[in-house]
């Protein structure tokens, strides 16, 4: 079944969490400093649908929309921010451009921005553990002269809205993007030694850390504690981007070595191996950021289907039943109504399902780049009021609020109507 779920990679969950409790005693930051150690060592709206089932209380609806802590945001990817192709890569020119999101997100109701500040391991802010980004308009690592993320920061909180910083952890470069890494980047550093190259690999069209090393976990979790030890972040958030494939060939000599530490009957299989890494960079990540700032919160936004979440290394179901690894999980549910495999009301159904734990919220991921196109087969032409009715549905669901796939959608003349109706919901 496209949504089953292995209740036994629970358990190694749990395995992975009191590991890197005792990796974090090891490791451990003191009085909110962070170390550089790890680089030096190594789907078709139809007028005829009818409000599903599950959001016809109005009286219900009516409530949590008038609820403030409802999270009410809009991703904004890297490509919204590239200055690289701007003729003026000015400051004032990157900050002019931000202003425009900061005050079009407020326009149609958000609450919040979940902004890509490290998309390849680089970053549009000072880092001591990434070079700096080519979306700043010029090469890998060169410094701009001034700090994107402070800026955005500041912005976002003087306009009311909160900030949550949007990482993807393992993703080094795709497609020749960026062109050039820089001789700081990790992937560089750790090719420069033949005790740490396999920490890294390439993959097809792309290069990838690979985390089945504790170092690159640590390099992992420090990256994400460095930010919310220097900025006032309500939130950092990883993407859906895991593992890039399920073939054993993507890390076959990290898998041998482990195997080969282990009896037949005790040996983790591909993919229950790497779940637990990944399960074990979770922890780490949010035991590093508690470290340094209790109050940021730190989420994972998922693929809706469970199976491409599990060959990805994406424990799901632990995130969401066990304390210690997020705050919030965000599954991008990217389907209509009629989808003919997985129909929106089933798959916000089944995370409500899967995310038992009090502390974990839950936020429903919403795919506006998809509204009125020819997306799944046409599932979403000629649409006006599938977003405000999937709102419904989701706060009928009990969900904590939404996050909305992308900025640049608010701006498409063609997707007018759909933001009108779901502006009217948040109002």
């Amino acid at each position: 079944m496209v949504f089953s779920i292995h209740k036994h990679t629970i358990l190694l969950g749990i395995l992975a969490l009191a590991l890197v409790v005792i990796i974090s005693m090891t490791f451990g930051r003191r009085n909110g400093e962070v170390t550089s150690s790890a680089l030096q060592s190594d789907s078709s709206k139809s007028t005829s649908e009818s409000l599903p089932s599950s959001a016809v209380t109005a009286a219900e609806s009516s409530s949590a929309s008038s609820s403030t802590d409802e999270m009410r945001a809009v991703w904004v990817p890297y490509m919204t921010l590239d200055m690289s192709r701007e003729s003026d890569k000015s400051e004032q020119a990157f900050q002019q451009k931000f202003d425009k999101i900061v005050e079009t997100a407020k326009q149609n109701g958000m609450n919040t921005l979940v902004v890509h500040v490290r998309p390849f391991a680089d970053s549009l802010y000072p880092s001591a553990y990434f070079p700096w980004s080519h979306l700043t308009g010029s090469t890998q690592g060169v410094d701009p002269g001034y700090d994107p993320l402070a800026y955005m920061v500041q912005k976002t909180h003087e306009e009311g809205l909160k900030f949550h910083a949007w990482l993807n952890p393992l993703r080094i470069q795709v497609n020749q993007t960026p062109s050039i890494l820089s001789e700081q980047n990790p992937y560089n550093l750790y090719r420069s030694k033949e005790e740490t190259a396999d920490y890294v690999v390439d993959w097809e069209n792309g290069k990838y850390f690979n985390p089945a090393y504790p170092a690159v976990r640590k390099l992992i979790a420090d990256g994400a504690a460095e930010i919310a030890h220097n900025y006032p972040v309500d939130g950092i958030q990883f993407d859906d981007y895991f593992y890039p494939t399920d073939k054993e060939d993507f890390d076959q000599k990290a898998y041998q070595s482990y195997c080969s530490g282990q009896s037949e009957g005790s040996r983790l299989s591909l993919l229950d191996w790497r779940a637990a890494n990944i399960n074990a960079m979770m922890t780490e990540v949010y035991q590093a950021i508690k470290n340094v700032s209790a109050q940021t919160a730190f989420g994972v936004s998922p693929q809706v289907n469970l199976e491409n979440d599990r060959k990805m290394g994406a424990d799901v179901a632990a995130w969401g039943q066990t304390k210690g690894y997020v705050d919030y999980i965000c599954p991008q549910v990217y389907v209509n109504f009629n989808h003919p495999v997985l129909p929106y009301e089933n798959a916000i159904e089944t995370w409500r399902n899967l995310v038992t734990q009090p502390q974990v919220k839950l936020y429903f991921g919403l795919g506006l780049y998809k509204t009125d196109s020819n997306a799944d087969s046409g599932a979403w032409e000629n649409s006006t009021d599938v977003m405000a009715r999937q709102v419904e549905a989701g706060r009928a669901a009990k969900c904590d609020g939404f996050m909305f796939y992308a900025y640049d959608d608010f701006l498409a003349q063609e997707k007018q109507q759909e933001v009108a109706n779901v502006v009217k919901l948040f109002q």
